[in-house]
């Protein structure tokens, strides 16, 4: 599955437009994750495990925005974004969406 983040990919001509795709994840934060936050606001630094969770969840997002355009017999997604939002304490949610399509060598 190709994706891009572009309305076109280069070298391939589109000649199938199927619709919306998205893919999406929720995820709590972890209690140790939390802890080891809190130290790294007093002294500053990279929260590494948080940079971890939301690699993972991207991740995920794309996966299941892939599923849906191989659904759809899509062999690329393009025009991709995502978007983040929390949506209760401590847990916040990734979206992917993009347009699913069929393309072509040129």
């Amino acid at each position: 599955m190709l994706i891009s983040n572009m309305e076109v990919v280069p070298g391939k001509k589109i000649t199938t437009h199927l619709g919306l795709v998205q893919g999406s994840t929720v995820r709590a934060k972890h209690a140790g994750r939390d802890i080891m936050a809190g130290l790294k606001n007093i002294f500053g630094g990279e929260l590494k495990g948080y940079t971890e969770l939301l690699s993972e969840s991207r991740d995920e997002a794309l996966q299941r925005l892939s599923e849906q355009a191989r659904t759809l017999g899509a062999n690329a997604v393009i025009n991709v974004r995502f978007s983040t939002s929390s949506i209760a304490a401590g847990a916040s949610e990734i979206f992917v969406y993009g347009t699913a399509v069929i393309v072509e060598d040129r």
